[in-house]
């Protein structure tokens, strides 16, 4: 297989969270998925700054 994977992922927000969500991607020119997945990278990545390298799975 070429390239990365990407694991589905089911989430559940509320009305007014999806709302902001979907102006916030577009003011960024993304989508609402890649708006989050930049989200959840930046949040890990400053959760490893404080805290260390989380291993990846396969290590």
């Amino acid at each position: 297989m070429n390239g990365k994977y990407y694991q589905p992922f089911s989430l559940r927000i509320s009305e007014e969270m999806h709302h902001k969500l979907k102006v916030i991607a577009a003011t960024h020119k993304r989508s609402e998925n890649k708006e989050i997945e930049f989200i959840l990278e930046e949040y890990i990545r400053t959760f490893e700054a404080q805290n260390g390298i989380i291993p990846d799975s396969e290590q």
